[in-house]
């Protein structure tokens, strides 16, 4: 009897330990997430300013590397000029040659034509008004080439001695009438001859700086052994901008050819309208002026 009540008493002994000890595993296992996510908060919130520090830091040192790239650009027409050789430096001489010589031809050229064209209008307005010829002559703007055609051929009735003689007065007249219009129109022709040639040769001399580029931008991936940008990027970006400059001279040198002469063919046919009309009047008044 004693044996099987204290088997009893050990029974209930181990029931109720068990009873206990349940609760407080399961509090042991609910308080154990709590710390650890209590223990890991800790590091995640140092770590956060410092990440935010190290975000502050690009972004405030973005400005001074953009400001330095653009103080210092490897890539633009300074660094261009100072990095090119001699070959590559003349190119671009003689392209600025061509361009300010096309420029200037055609800004005389337009002064040179407004001139005519304000000498063409007294020539209507006051040439043939005149009672005689040499009244005429003196109406027409000094310097002008109506006064020079005029006076050529009024001259020509006073300077007919000699061996001239020998030549019939109306052809006399009409070979300085039109000996002077055709000094005129060599005036006008002048620059034209220029303006072509750097119109039809520019962008050649530009294709020639590109050439030299390319030839450039081999040899730097011959010596780097390996074709990465940065080695080829100066010497193409070299060769792009000859060929931009190279047509930059072109283009408006072709087109100040065209529109000067298609001006100048419209001055000529006024002026030779002048002369025709002029030897009709020397002729028809008898050689006399």
């Amino acid at each position: 009897m004693r044996s099987v009540s204290l088997r009893i008493l050990v029974a209930a002994a181990t029931l109720a330990l068990s009873t206990l000890g349940a609760p407080i595993a399961q509090a042991q296992a609910q308080t154990a997430p709590a710390a650890a996510a209590a223990s890991g908060a800790a590091p995640e919130a140092s770590a956060a300013p410092a990440a935010a520090s190290a975000a502050v830091a690009p972004a405030s040192g973005q400005p001074a590397a953009k400001s330095a790239e653009a103080l210092d650009n490897p890539y633009g027409i300074e660094a261009l000029w100072k990095g090119s050789d001699i070959v590559a430096r003349s190119v671009l001489i003689l392209l600025a040659i061509m361009s300010a010589g096309s420029w200037y031809i055609l800004v005389t050229k337009l002064l040179e034509q407004t001139r005519l064209n304000r000498a063409a209008r007294t020539a209507q307005t006051k040439f043939w008004q005149q009672g005689t010829l040499r009244d005429g002559v003196n109406s027409l703007e000094k310097n002008s080439a109506y006064r020079f055609i005029a006076d050529s051929g009024v001259s020509a009735t006073e300077d007919h001695a000699g061996l001239k003689k020998h030549i019939p007065m109306e052809d006399w007249i009409s070979m300085n009438v039109q000996g002077a219009v055709d000094r005129v129109q060599a005036s006008t022709q002048k620059g034209l001859a220029f303006l072509a040639t750097v119109g039809s040769t520019s962008p050649f001399v530009g294709l020639f700086g590109t050439v030299w580029g390319i030839y450039h931008a081999l040899t730097a991936i011959g010596i780097s052994g390996q074709a990465s940008i940065d080695k080829v990027a100066g010497p193409v970006g070299e060769a792009l901008i000859m060929t931009a400059i190279g047509l930059a001279v072109a283009i408006p040198a072709v087109l100040a050819y065209n529109w000067l002469a298609r001006r100048n063919k419209a001055i000529m046919d006024e002026v030779r309208e002048f002369s025709g009309e002029l030897n009709a009047v020397i002729v028809g008044s008898a050689g006399r002026a």
